[in-house]
Parts: structure tokens; C-alpha cells; sequence
């Protein structure tokens, strides 16, 4: 009688676990990059929400209150004079557009790129 073999071999698991830990070292890689994105998003939601309705702002005002913003969740990229400031009509609009580049192994990288946006009404 024929037995049937059970199991993976030794390449199946080589094929298995490999793109998997390629993924994950990615992901290792990428969080501190995605969680400076989540404090930079959120000190321009709260540069905006702080500022809303305020009659005498001007870019200067907003510009250093952000930089404090950054100064206080300790942002070093991008910095304050890489975020655009201006007007579109009545509103304020600050805008965080910005790439970085995320050295994965050798001469392999990973480009991220963000585009954040808030309106000071």
C-alpha cells in the first residue's frame, strides 16, 4: 500500500515565509514614518480648529503657531517653513505636502508620500 506524504517541505516554507517577513520588515520600517504623519496631521487639525473665527490672523500668527505645535509633539520633518500657508478667499488653508524616503534593504527604498490639508474658517 502507498503512503501519501503530509506536510510542507522544508522550500514550501522557504516560499511562505520569506514574502512575509519582506512585508513585515516594511511595515517595521514604515510606522515611524506613518506616525509622524498622524502628529502632523493632527497639529495642523488643531492649529485650525484653535484659529477658527479669529478676525486678525495672518500667516505670521499662523506660522508660529505651528511652529510651537511642532516644537510640543517634537516634529523635526517636515519642517514649519516646508508647510504652506495662504488664502483661498476667506479662508486659511495650511498644507502639509511632502515625500519620504524609507531605506528598505540595500539600494531597495520605499517613497511615501503625503498631502495633508486643513482650513482655518
Amino acid at each position: 500500500m502507498r503512503q501519501r506524504q503530509k506536510g510542507i517541505t522544508f522550500i514550501g516554507w522557504l516560499f511562505l515565509l520569506v514574502p512575509v517577513a519582506i512585508v513585515g520588515y516594511a511595515a517595521i520600517r514604515l510606522t515611524p514614518v506613518y506616525l509622524n504623519y498622524t502628529k502632523v496631521a493632527r497639529s495642523l487639525e488643531q492649529i485650525a480648529a484653535d484659529n477658527e473665527g479669529e478676525s486678525q490672523l495672518n500667516a505670521t500668527a499662523v506660522r508660529i503657531a505651528l511652529e510651537k505645535r511642532f516644537d510640543i509633539e517634537s516634529i523635526n520633518f517636515p519642517e514649519v517653513k516646508q508647510i504652506e500657508v495662504g488664502r483661498d478667499g476667506q479662508d486659511w488653508v495650511l498644507r502639509a505636502n511632502y515625500e519620504e524616503v524609507v531605506p528598505l534593504f540595500s539600494n531597495v527604498s520605499l517613497l511615501v508620500k503625503f498631502d495633508k490639508r486643513a482650513v482655518v474658517k
